[in-house]
């Protein structure tokens, strides 16, 4: 794995134990309340970038998708095989910007899920992924993000993200905005950080 492939993944493996019981508290529908009207109401293919323990690739499952889990951290993506055991979904290792494994293989999703994931790219970094991450989804389909803002925490790489630069970075690629939802608390509790969500379909 190349540095650059790693990129935003520090202090996770060395923290994954403890992540594990963190992520898995929070249950799927209180952290997603706010799309699940939007989410595929028929049985689908999604793809949960960042999928880190598995918490919602299980519950999409378990609604009757297909789910391919992308987790560069090789801890976190053991302690889901062994947490979310499901012939549903597929593990692969794979990471943002380039998601290159996934480009090779030319699929399309009806649904693409980035949790707690974008804040790890810098601007360029960003720049670079939203065209890879808009190809991925198929028309008719959606985009989910959540943005985080606040303390960051002692040993990660995270950046300040504004709505407005996702807004505009997602309409460059063809993808229409269908909810934003700002100041949104952290379930986990950590002090000063509020959550930015964000959806948008693809129209065509």
């Amino acid at each position: 794995m190349t540095a650059e492939r790693a990129s935003g993944t520090e202090g996770y493996a060395e923290e994954a134990e403890a992540l594990v019981g963190r992520y898995e508290s929070i249950a799927f529908a209180d952290l997603h309340g706010a799309i699940l009207h939007l989410l595929p109401a028929v049985p689908g293919r999604i793809l949960d970038i960042g999928a880190g323990t598995g918490r919602d690739a299980a519950a999409l499952a378990a609604m009757g998708h297909d789910v391919v889990a992308v987790e560069p951290t090789a801890a976190l993506r053991r302690a889901a095989g062994v947490l979310h055991p499901s012939p549903r979904i597929e593990w692969l290792d794979d990471s943002l910007p380039d998601l290159t494994a996934l480009g090779d293989r030319g699929e399309g999703f009806d649904a693409v899920m980035l949790t707690a994931v974008w804040m790890h790219l810098d601007a360029t970094q960003r720049r670079r992924a939203m065209p890879r991450v808009a190809a991925l989804v198929r028309p008719g389909g959606g985009l989910f993000l959540s943005l985080r803002h606040g303390p960051v925490p002692p040993g990660r790489r995270m950046f300040e993200v504004s709505a407005a630069e996702t807004l505009a970075l997602a309409a460059r690629e063809g993808l229409t905005a269908t909810l934003r939802r700002e100041g949104e608390p952290a379930l986990s509790g950590a002090a000063g950080v509020v959550w930015t969500r964000l959806a948008f379909a693809k129209v065509g």
